[in-house]
C-alpha cells in the first residue's frame, strides 16, 4: 500500500520508493551497456571506412597478405616518364589486369568564346584476352548549350589530323555539361588503306597494322550552329560528321592537344 511521508522541508516521497530506485538503476546499467555497444560498432565501422583503397592485388604463397602492383599501371607511367605518352595523362591506379587512363581536352576552336570549357576522358581497359571493347566516358563542362558535337580517334591532336576515326555524338545541356559513354577497341585503335596497309609502331603493342589513333579531338556537327555559337559566319564546312552535304559539319571544337600519344 502506497503512503506519502514527509522529507526534508516539506517535499514528500512514495512510500516503496527503494523497489523503484533499483528499477532505476537497472534501467540506468542497460542503457550504459547499449551505449558502450553502440560505441564499440561505431569505432570498428570508422576504422573500416576509413582504410586506404589500394589499386593493388593480393600475393599467393610466402608473400600472402602482401599486395602487387599492377604491372601494365607501372609500365605505363614509366612512358609518361619517358616522354612515350603524354605527360597530361594519368594512370589510375587499377587492379590488374583491368587498366584505367584519364587525359583532358582543352578548347581548340572554342577557345575564344569558351576559355574555361573542359573535358576529362576516361578510358577503362579490361583483360584484353577476355574483353571485346573498351569503355570510354567523355565528360564536359562550361561548353556551349544544346549543341551537338561530333568525337572522333585522330591520328594529329591538330591539323592536319591525319587519319581518323568516327567513334561517338555528344549533346550538350543548357548548363553547357554534358557526358556520352562508349564502346569500342580504343587503346589499339588503328586506321589503314587496305589496299596499302602499312604498319606502325606503338609503345605500347610494338608494331602493328595500318596507323594508330592515340589523340581525341571534338568537332562541331553542324556548320550553322560553329557560326552562331562563334559568330562568325565565314566558317567553312568539313568533313567531321556523316551524311549530306559532305561538308555540312563545323571546325574542331576541343583536343588533347598533345604530339605524345594520350591513348
Amino acid at each position: 500500500m502506497q503512503f506519502l511521508r514527509k522529507r526534508n522541508a516539506g517535499s514528500f516521497a512514495v512510500g516503496n520508493s527503494a523497489p523503484r530506485a533499483r528499477r532505476i538503476g537497472m534501467l540506468v546499467l542497460m542503457l550504459q551497456g547499449l551505449l558502450t555497444l553502440l560505441l564499440v560498432l561505431t569505432s570498428e565501422v570508422s576504422s573500416a571506412s576509413a582504410a586506404p583503397l589500394t589499386a593493388t592485388r593480393p600475393l599467393a604463397g610466402s608473400h600472402a597478405g602482401q599486395m602487387a602492383p599492377n604491372p601494365e599501371d607501372i609500365r605505363l607511367r614509366q612512358l609518361i616518364r619517358q616522354g612515350r605518352m603524354a605527360s597530361t595523362v594519368r594512370v589510375v591506379a587499377s587492379l590488374a589486369p583491368t587498366v584505367v587512363e584519364q587525359f583532358p581536352l582543352v578548347p581548340s576552336g572554342l577557345k575564344t568564346a569558351f576559355p574555361n570549357a573542359t573535358a576529362l576522358v576516361t578510358i577503362v581497359r579490361g583483360n584484353r584476352d577476355n574483353s571485346v571493347s573498351d569503355t570510354v566516358t567523355v565528360d564536359v563542362q562550361h561548353m556551349p548549350p544544346n549543341i551537338t558535337f561530333t568525337i572522333f580517334f585522330i591520328q594529329f591532336a591538330n591539323k592536319p589530323f591525319g587519319n581518323v576515326e568516327y567513334v561517338a555524338d555528344l549533346t550538350t545541356r543548357g548548363d553547357g555539361s554534358g557526358e556520352t559513354v562508349f564502346q569500342c577497341i580504343a587503346l589499339v585503335a588503328f586506321a589503314m588503306d587496305a589496299r596499302n596497309p602499312g604498319t606502325s609502331q606503338d609503345d605500347k603493342e610494338g608494331t602493328t597494322s595500318g596507323t594508330n589513333l592515340e589523340h581525341m579531338g571534338m568537332w562541331f556537327s553542324s556548320l550553322q550552329d560553329a557560326q552562331k555559337v562563334l559568330n562568325n559566319d565565314s566558317l567553312q564546312g568539313t568533313i567531321f560528321d556523316g551524311g549530306n552535304p559532305p561538308l555540312h559539319a563545323g571546325p574542331q571544337a576541343m583536343t588533347d592537344g598533345q604530339t605524345a600519344p594520350v591513348f
